[in-house]
């Protein structure tokens, strides 16, 4: 149960991918104009960290361990993310169109987000067992879809608000974007 703990914390706030790790700010600062479309990106980023965390170590020691292949377990998971986001995205285009309208080209880029990737290793790098790792997949979804939320609220805010001209768009996401780092680094002097 503390080791649940752990990684619960430890992957939203501590060690969120995002913010202290800095993967996936392509992502992050594309999708995070509106909460809505932040939340839309936020999900599948969830539904396909989860899924690959179960399956890529699923892949690694019963495939990749036993066949001595370890030296391809990059490309293998590759592999297995690139079928979980093609399986998003045609359930997204027939369930809510207007939603794979509005990811546009960053849902097909959840393939080459580097997020997905680098849980799915460091699962197997910390040696979680498969609970464990499908686990910490979950969480660290979740600490991105609060970074991306997160985000998008500022940003629909300071669309709103009377700033400085050059603040509005990019530049100020930019800011935010640091401005949110700062107090997520801070989380790691709590633990």
């Amino acid at each position: 149960m503390n080791t649940f703990l752990t990684i619960l914390i430890g992957q939203i706030l501590v060690n969120n991918y995002v913010m202290c790790q800095f993967f996936g700010i392509c992502p992050f600062l594309g999708v995070s104009k509106k909460v809505d479309t932040a939340i839309g990106m936020g999900l599948a980023v969830t539904f396909v960290i989860t899924l690959a965390s179960f399956i890529t170590w699923l892949v690694q020691y019963f495939l990749l361990v036993p066949l001595n292949l370890e030296y391809l377990q990059t490309i293998a998971f590759i592999l297995v993310i690139a079928v979980l986001v093609q399986v998003v995205e045609n359930a997204l285009k027939k369930l809510s169109y207007s939603l794979y309208q509005a990811l546009g080209v960053y849902l097909p880029l959840i393939t080459t987000n580097c997020v997905v990737l680098a849980v799915a290793i460091n699962n197997i790098t910390d040696g979680y067992n498969l609970l464990e790792s499908t686990f910490c997949g979950c969480c660290s979804a979740l600490g991105f879809t609060l970074a991306l939320v997160m985000l998008a609220g500022i940003r629909e805010r300071m669309e709103l608000s009377n700033m400085p001209k050059w603040m509005h768009g990019f530049p100020g996401a930019l800011i935010m974007s640091g401005l949110m780092a700062v107090s997520f680094m801070g989380f790691g002097g709590l633990i």
